[in-house]
């Protein structure tokens, strides 16, 4: 191995790139007998108080571009996982809201993703879990100050 993939191999964004991929891997697997997905994560939670928004609000608050967000939605509403209904105010436009079927299996999703996120901080203390997501909220900061 050269040096320069080795600096590479020694960075933040490596394993960044490396835990999300694992636990995107580990999060399908555990989730799809509840009918989820770790993509749908943040559709699931954006919606779980009932809200309805449409797919052009979505993509923004989630941060995906539109042609992502319809496809994810395409792919639930065929899972029955959501509903979409005519915008009162945009005839153009639809509401998207999660189903009762999506509804009905959110408490087991959280289960696993509460177990996921104890079994990847195994070892840790509950001090350094917190030094942890106050590292990572800040570097996640700088990521988005940058996209802007």
């Amino acid at each position: 191995m050269d040096v320069d993939q080795d600096e590479t191999m020694r960075t933040p964004g490596h394993y960044f790139s490396r835990i999300t991929r694992g636990l995107t891997r580990i999060g399908d697997v555990r989730l799809r007998s509840l009918g989820f997905a770790t993509a749908q994560l943040p559709v699931l939670s954006v919606l779980k108080d009932g809200a309805r928004m449409s797919q052009g609000e979505l993509a923004r608050l989630i941060r995906v571009e539109q042609p992502t967000m319809a496809q994810l939605l395409a792919r639930m509403e065929r899972d029955g996982l959501v509903r979409r209904e005519p915008d009162p105010s945009d005839r153009r436009s639809s509401l998207v809201s999660l189903t009762e079927k999506a509804l009905a299996k959110l408490p087991a999703g959280r289960e696993v993703l509460i177990q996921g996120n104890r079994d990847a901080t195994r070892g840790l203390s509950a001090d350094e879990v917190e030094t942890l997501i106050g590292l990572l909220r800040r570097v996640l900061e700088n990521v988005e100050a940058m996209d802007a």
